[in-house]
């Protein structure tokens, strides 16, 4: 599967220049934020107060690569006596859930931006085990850099389903202009700071995957579902191998 789209001037040339600066000035205002958040994670969570996890990223030579997305650390390490991990919601603490949900957990995103892996403003970065569920067509969406934030979070984000929000990516890269991204940084800024519901999705502690969704609504077989997840393991292995 080779996947290919046309990229107007803007998305060509420009975007990558107003990323640059966006990520720059954010990276020098919130300066003292994130040394206050990366202290108090330390004291709460421990160390690495990074959180770092690969994510599909942009489509080079025909074929999505993968790159690693830098988050604030959100939840601990506890875990039961015989030394798993606890469910998510059990390893939440509430500073945690403080960040996720004014999304300050975010704000490591702007060095993706800033190196190039991420845009302000794309199709947002999904897990890898959920890019292999996608069909040819959902993940044309990876033909756009994956942003901050993008259209599926302002229109409503986990409030919506699976194939809405893959939706909405393809809607958003059909034509990608700079009035548009503009239209959405508003929309996201009033989204997470007015509304406080902050801009990631998919990633909630009851948030299933798309794997997990399609297997329970009998969209995919159990061999099937086994079989894709072995691929995106595979995928992340080889993406680590290279680092």
């Amino acid at each position: 599967m080779k996947l290919e789209r046309k990229r107007g001037f803007y998305e060509k040339y420009i975007k990558r220049i107003l990323d640059v600066i966006c990520s720059l000035l954010a990276i020098i205002v919130f300066s003292w934020l994130y040394l206050i958040i990366a202290l108090i994670v330390r004291i709460k969570m421990g160390s690495p107060v990074l959180f770092k996890q690969p994510r599909p990223g942009i489509v080079k030579n025909g074929q999505e690569t993968i790159f690693n997305m830098y988050k604030f650390r959100t939840m601990t390490d506890e875990r039961d006596e015989n030394g798993e991990l606890l469910p998510d919601d059990k390893r939440l603490p509430k500073f945690g859930a403080l960040l996720r949900k004014t999304s300050l957990d975010e704000l490591p995103e702007a060095f993706n931006i800033l190196k190039g892996d991420m845009s302000v403003i794309g199709p947002r970065p999904q897990l890898v085990r959920d890019m292999v569920f996608m069909s040819e067509e959902q993940r044309m969406r990876h033909t756009a850099k994956p942003g901050l934030s993008g259209l599926a979070q302002v229109k409503g984000r986990n409030a919506i389903s699976w194939e809405e929000k893959l939706d909405w990516d393809l809607k958003y890269i059909e034509k990608i202009t700079f009035w548009g991204d503009l239209k959405l940084v508003f929309l996201t800024v009033i989204s997470a700071f007015v509304k406080a519901e902050g801009i990631s999705d998919g990633e909630n502690v009851t948030a299933l995957d798309y794997g997990d969704v399609l297997l329970k609504d009998g969209k995919v077989t159990k061999t099937e579902y086994d079989s894709l997840q072995a691929k995106a393991k595979y995928m992340i292995t080889q993406h680590k191998g290279m680092k």
